[in-house]
């Protein structure tokens, strides 16, 4: 399997260690990443350049539908907030000819041109749909028996649900708590797991938004969670970075690790944690991974 790889942002600049983790992961499960295709792409908006101008936002998610689809592959991101954002855009171009075609009317100067071909899908997904949990389970060398995950979607690939496709794909609603239990964890399930992590309000309100990242760890904490498992870039960025913050506002410790979704599969598949860079994170994963018996 071969796809045009969209890491997004965040995956470059704050968080390396989830495109590490990507990479070493992918090899092992014989998915192959051209990123040649997609350098040139833009930031899909992140759903705040669509607040002020959706047109454009549009236009440039067009434009990078239209880089992959020039070279003949599926496109694959590893952020939420990009699946998301890229599949509402691709929901509106396509229920739209007229308007695809005014977008492509801009495009043309670049000489592209989209033609509505391109379904993004999620590292996540294509695990679950492409790969599959079965041949996910083959690569497994240290099972994680014994060791408990609490899910956390975030916002943007679970709604809206109609244009993530979940009517087609059912299995994408608890497509997490598949991978966390087909590497050999428990999931432990809590309420907050499909709402938002606060980060869309950090830098407007970050009371409210260290409250939401307390309640969330401590929700997960007290049923039991080692670990929290994010698919979000952005969700992984709140939870773990600002969780000492959250700590103070809650006036009580939390000290819960946050890892990226290809950290824990890669931790299974038996990939040294330093080349996954986990002891980069604000929250030590040292005293879970003494929990796995495996060396920080």
């Amino acid at each position: 399997m071969k796809y045009a790889f969209y890491p997004g942002c965040v995956a470059l600049g704050a968080c390396p260690e989830l495109y590490k983790a990507t990479i070493e992961v992918c090899k092992r499960l014989d998915i192959e990443l051209d990123e040649q295709v997609m350098q040139s792409a833009s930031c899909t908006g992140a759903g705040v350049l669509q607040e002020k101008n959706l047109r454009l936002g549009d236009t440039l998610n067009a434009r990078n539908f239209a880089l992959a689809e020039r070279a003949g592959l599926p496109l694959m991101t590893i952020c939420s907030t990009c699946q998301g954002v890229m599949s509402q855009a691709n929901a509106r171009l396509k229920a739209d000819p007229e308007y695809l075609a005014s977008i492509n009317e801009d495009l043309a100067e670049e000489g592209l041109e989209y033609k509505g071909t391109v379904e993004p899908m999620h590292l996540l997904w294509i695990i679950v749909e492409e790969v599959g949990i079965d041949k996910l389970k083959e690569t497994v060398v240290r099972p994680l028996t014994g060791f408990k995950a609490a899910p956390f979607y975030g916002c943007y690939i679970v709604r809206p649900s109609s244009a993530l496709g979940f009517e087609e794909h059912p299995e994408r609603e608890d497509s997490l708590e598949r991978v966390i239990e087909a590497v050999g964890a428990t999931v432990v399930d809590f309420p907050g797991k499909t709402l938002c992590c606060g980060f869309p309000i950090l830098t407007i309100n970050q009371n409210n938004s260290m409250k939401m990242v307390a309640r969330h760890t401590l929700d997960a904490k007290k049923g039991g969670a080692d670990v929290m498992v994010t698919p979000c870039p952005l969700c992984h960025l709140n939870l773990d970075g600002f969780q000492p913050d959250a700590a103070k506002v809650a006036r009580q410790p939390i000290d819960l690790p946050i890892m990226h979704l290809p950290q824990l599969i890669g931790l299974a598949m038996g990939i040294p944690p330093e080349d996954m860079r986990l002891n980069k994170h604000i929250v030590s994963t040292q005293k879970m991974l003494s929990t796995l018996a495996v060396s920080p």
